[in-house]
């Protein structure tokens, strides 16, 4: 058993570092501030060629795994960048996983290599409102029409829907009431989100204000036949294959911010001085920053497990989920913990920690609730009866 990284995982780490350094705390406060997108940093990593880093090298990537990735995503959100650094890259790194998987060579040649340069941007869509968790539920449908498909429905809370050139689209081609197992008559489709059919209405939010949210409303896009990924009724089956990545990624996020807002904290405790000494030299203020080094560290090593096992291919589902609830916690202590030792300056924008604060709430409610993986291994692991 190893916990070492290769001399590659620390070279991809001091790549991203130094990319990330000619972003400034300032920056990012800026981009939260004016709710502008960092595409100024989305520049820098396309034109590094970071944006493939886990996607085959036939079609533009690099080919490597997850855990390079996770290496990565944590490095961006540790400088600073936070969920809104990597907010703005971290679907185009994974979420076209099952195109990869299950998409024709046509398909992969077509797809990735315009996300890869650069050149398109690409959406999620599968949350719905009705339907929250319960994917099985979604009602946005997709109705044959000559040579294709016809969209009708609402999604919510897609991740940059305001700029997105393209869209990942989970619709029903099989009413409910129609299929034998409930997680049938759902199919996969990656299409340009045509804005003749489709409205897009920004969701105003608690954080990541330059990353933007949306609730989508199709209203007839069409959608030709060679924009179906694999066979039509199996979505559901195939959108599973990018969640374990997800899950990893956004665990590496969480730990990668709570290392940022630690790291602020330790430096304000150094300076600031009160009563005659810094107070970081009282344990009442050290205590709580040493525990939460040592629940950021402890919950990085599942997270490294879960994406080790995945790449492997080896089952990770547990590990997987464990590790975004646990990272997110972890990232969540430390946010909390690095506002409180700032003191009243930590309500106060200047210092950033505020924003972290923020920003630490997606990944303990995104993609997965608490309650909902506390389910899963409940059930999956132990055993238990299913509580839903």
């Amino acid at each position: 058993m190893n916990f070492l990284l290769t001399d590659e995982q620390r070279a991809i780490r001091e790549a991203i570092t130094k990319l990330c350094a000619n972003f400034t705390a300032d920056y990012w406060l800026d981009c939260d501030n004016e709710g502008r997108f960092p595409q100024e940093f989305v520049t820098a990593i396309v034109d590094s060629g970071w944006l493939g880093i886990a996607m085959p090298e036939a079609y533009g990537g690099s080919g490597l795994g997850i855990t390079e990735a996770t290496i990565m995503m944590q490095a961006v959100a540790e400088s600073g960048a936070g969920l809104t650094g990597c907010s703005a890259i971290h679907l185009n790194i994974f979420g076209l996983n099952p195109v990869i998987i299950f998409g024709t060579e046509e398909q992969k040649q077509r797809m990735l290599p315009p996300l890869l340069r650069g050149e398109e941007t690409a959406c999620f869509g599968v949350t719905e409102p009705n339907a929250g968790l319960d994917t099985t539920s979604l009602d946005c449908r997709a109705e044959r029409s000559g040579d294709g498909y016809v969209i009708h429905g609402q999604k919510h809370w897609t991740s940059m829907a305001q700029r997105a050139k393209k869209v990942l689209l989970l619709a029903r081609t099989t009413p409910k009431d129609q299929v034998k197992r409930k997680t049938e008559g759902l199919s996969l489709f990656y299409t340009n989100l045509d804005r003749r059919y489709v409205e897009v209405r920004e969701i105003p939010k608690m954080g990541r204000k330059a990353v933007d949210s949306n609730a989508v409303f199709y209203d007839g896009l069409p959608v030709p036949m060679e924009d179906l990924i694999g066979e039509e009724g199996k979505g559901f089956h195939y959108i599973l294959h990018g969640l374990n990545p997800e899950r990893i990624l956004i665990a590496a996020e969480a730990v990668g911010l709570g290392r940022a807002a630690l790291n602020r904290a330790v430096t304000y405790a150094k300076e600031r001085v009160v009563f005659g000494r810094p107070i970081g030299q009282n344990q009442g203020i050290a205590h709580p920053l040493a525990k939460c080094w040592a629940e950021l560290s402890a919950a990085e090593l599942l997270a490294y497990k879960a994406a080790t096992l995945y790449d492997a291919k080896l089952e990770c589902g547990a590990e997987a989920n464990a590790a975004k609830y646990l990272c997110a916690e972890a990232g969540f202590h430390a946010c909390e913990t690095a506002v409180l030792t700032h003191g009243g300056m930590g309500y106060a924008k200047e210092y950033h920690v505020e924003r972290y604060l923020r920003e630490i709430m997606i990944p303990r409610i995104a993609p997965v609730s608490r309650e909902m993986i506390l389910n899963f291994i409940a059930e999956k692991v132990l055993g238990l009866p299913r509580s839903f």
